[in-house]
């Protein structure tokens, strides 16, 4: 099924930069030699995935993701968290400044996930039993034609903006798909159970997923579409979910629910990990807005756990009052606030950054899950609840 951009947003051809304008190449000086730098740098770019924008910082993947940077492409749109509730068959919409329900939309059967669009146009929203992607547009709020899609449980998309990645877990597939109009361009069988989350190396080359119910690992070549290498974690039932890279690009944490802690990868050798315990039931990471510190939500025990990443160790935890479930979400455009779903107590946490205070608890529907704040600073999107570089 074909959809025009003027059904869609999302089928704009690239995102508008903004803000966040790629360097330029390095200028060329007659009669003097490229110095290692820049012979470091060509070469850097030269390994590239095809069509991807360059990191404005390649010793920090998230250096476009800085307080209030906004791409002009979402300046304007309203700040808003989508929470989609997967026991209700709703998005409930809060508004972040008076933390109350704004309105609620009706989707799909069991929506799991709210994830912006690769060129930041688009919130899809993930009805994994509906076999159905939601269209929202952000600007307007305006809820588009389901597109048909088979067991869209996460989705995640290509650096280059070229494909979307359906994780249809219970079909045990990544399905490669247009990026605009949701066509399937090659569905990739694997072996593991529960394809969950993912995230992508610094050249865009490959990216890793977690399968939750077979305590596996998957290393996914991205212009191949072909899976690479495949690791059982090290632990008797261990179950994988979120994934997340360093800024430097060197080391990866894949939080586990059954390990009640986060593993701590090398993507590149892929060899086995270490296990670092953070709380029970580590469940979703996210970055802080100055790339220092990895949040990281403990849903079995109502806590949060900070990570530095300078040091790789734990640096505070943070326990929420009153007996809560933090699960998915995001940061706030200017980095004061962890909005987290909570994914048994039906309802949302916003969390002050600065202390670790719960500032509110807002009642939502229904098994609330894979919540996204949005707008939020970033050139793209890369997926799921809003992984931005």
């Amino acid at each position: 099924m074909l959809l025009c951009c003027a059904a869609v947003p999302a089928c704009a051809s690239s995102p508008d930069h903004g803000s966040h304008p790629r360097k330029s190449a390095a200028p060329h000086h007659s009669g003097r030699a490229q110095s290692a730098a820049e012979k470091a740098e060509k070469a850097a770019r030269a390994r590239l995935l095809p069509g991807m924008p360059p990191p404005l910082d390649p010793q920090d993947l998230y250096a476009a993701d800085r307080p209030n940077k906004l791409s002009r492409t979402v300046k304007g749109f309203p700040s808003r968290v989508y929470v989609p509730n997967t026991l209700s068959d709703t998005v409930s919409v809060i508004d972040p400044k008076t933390y109350k329900v704004v309105r609620t939309i009706q989707v799909g059967h069991q929506p799991q996930h709210v994830v912006p669009s690769w060129d930041l146009k688009t919130l899809w929203v993930n009805n994994d039993l509906g076999n159905t992607l939601t269209p929202i547009n952000p600007k307007t709020g305006r809820v588009g034609r389901p597109v048909d899609v088979h067991d869209p449980y996460n989705l995640y998309f290509t650096p280059n903006g070229k494909h979307a990645v359906v994780m249809a877990s219970k079909d045990r597939a990544l399905v490669f798909r247009d990026a605009h109009t949701m066509r399937v361009v090659k569905s990739v069988p694997v072996t593991c159970f529960g394809v969950n989350h993912a995230d992508f190396s610094p050249d865009g080359r490959y990216f890793i997923v977690s399968c939750e119910f077979s305590g596996e690992l998957l290393k996914v070549d991205t212009a191949r579409m072909k899976v690479v290498g495949q690791q059982r974690l090290p632990l008797a039932g261990a179950m994988p979910q979120d994934v997340k890279i360093s800024p430097n690009g060197k080391t990866w944490y894949v939080a586990d629910m059954v390990a009640n802690g986060v593993w701590v990868l090398n993507g590149d050798t892929f060899r086995r990990p270490r296990l670092l315990p953070t709380g029970k039931g580590a469940h979703g990471l996210y970055v802080s807005r100055d790339s220092r510190t990895l949040y990281i939500s403990n849903r079995g025990e109502g806590t949060v756990s900070l990570l530095s990443f300078k040091s790789g160790k734990l640096t505070d935890r943070w326990r929420l009052p009153g007996g809560t479930s933090p699960d998915m979400g995001g940061v706030s455009s200017d980095g004061k606030v962890l909005w987290l779903s909570g994914r048994y107590n039906g309802e949302v946490y916003a969390i002050d950054t600065r202390t670790g205070r719960l500032r509110a608890r807002i009642p939502v529907g229904g098994g609330p899950h894979g919540l996204a704040v949005y707008p939020q600073p970033g050139r793209y999107s890369l997926g799921h609840t809003g992984i931005f570089r």
